[in-house]
């Protein structure tokens, strides 16, 4: 099942080896560098879902390369260029994969998920209410559900690349990759979080918390995958925000609310989601963009 307009998969417009498809990007290997591509394709649950929703991955992929731009004064980024017209002997439909593709620099990966909450909210408010702590941090008694927190707080997970990551304490993290890179990428993470942070509040969003991942490259620490997209944060708008509520965040929102209100096992198949909930669903991908960066994709 295919929505028109939507690209489930790159493979037959890359001239190129596939050397890894996740989720949503594919990687394929030019050699030197990587070539990134960004699909269309949505999950949840931990399961694929069809159909894909349309421009849902040139709204990552510009939003990446943005916020990749904002910050390259202060960190390194594995980022060489995402101009389509430099590959033109690789990519076989330029106009359709011009807002989806990134060449970036091979990186070693720290198998750290390194992830920032500026507010407490989902996973992090279910383990506050069980026990007062995040990731076996302790925070102040009587907070509420969707709070800013008095200060934001860095709560790494260990990356699995099967199965879910597995929230750690920064304790444990220093001894999987020793203090200093450790508290490198906590001081990094916390520093990044915070300039977004400021920014998003001038553009009527709340970036509520993200996560980040950072690779090695020459000796160099430097940030990889993608930053701040919808996909990889939790954004509000400002509007929308309030405590002790489920706040409808500005991302795949209806097709997990779809999904919740089904009668879906998550272990089956998931049934094909409805045109009205793709369609949402791209909107809201649209609207981020719109308020970040001013492009209005048509």
């Amino acid at each position: 099942m295919e929505t028109v307009g939507a690209v489930s998969t790159a493979q037959q417009y890359v001239k190129a080896p596939l050397v890894y498809k996740g989720k949503v990007r594919e990687i394929y290997d030019l050699g030197e560098h990587y070539l990134i591509v960004v699909t269309d394709r949505i999950s949840a649950f931990d399961h694929i879902l069809e159909p894909a929703v349309p421009q849902k991955g040139e709204v990552l992929n510009l939003l990446s390369k943005f916020w990749f731009e904002q910050t390259a004064r202060s960190e390194a980024n594995h980022v060489v260029h995402g101009d389509v017209s430099q590959l033109a002997d690789i990519v076989t439909d330029a106009e359709l994969m011009k807002h989806r593709v990134m060449v970036a620099r091979k990186a070693e990966r720290i198998d750290i998920e390194c992830i920032v909450r500026g507010y407490v909210t989902g996973g992090g408010w279910r383990q506050y209410e069980r026990s007062g702590e995040i990731n076996g941090m302790k925070l102040p008694p009587g907070l509420r559900k969707n709070e800013q927190l008095p200060e934001p707080i860095f709560t790494p997970a260990a990356k699995n690349d099967v199965g879910h990551d597995e929230d750690i304490s920064i304790e444990r993290m220093r001894e999987l990759i020793g203090v200093e890179l450790a508290n490198e990428l906590m001081e990094r993470s916390l520093r990044l979080y915070r300039t977004a942070h400021a920014y998003c509040e001038e553009h009527g969003v709340i970036l509520a918390d993200t996560k980040f991942e950072f690779g090695l490259l020459d000796g160099e620490i430097i940030l990889i995958d993608e930053i701040f997209t919808p996909d990889s944060s939790r954004y509000w708008a400002v509007e929308n925000y309030a405590l002790d509520t489920e706040i409808d965040s500005m991302d795949k929102e209806p097709v997990r609310a779809y999904l919740a209100s089904s009668d879906w096992d998550k272990e089956s198949p998931p049934p094909p989601l409805p045109q009205q909930v793709v369609e949402e669903t791209a909107a809201r991908y649209r609207e981020i963009l719109r308020r970040l960066t001013g492009i209005e994709l048509a």
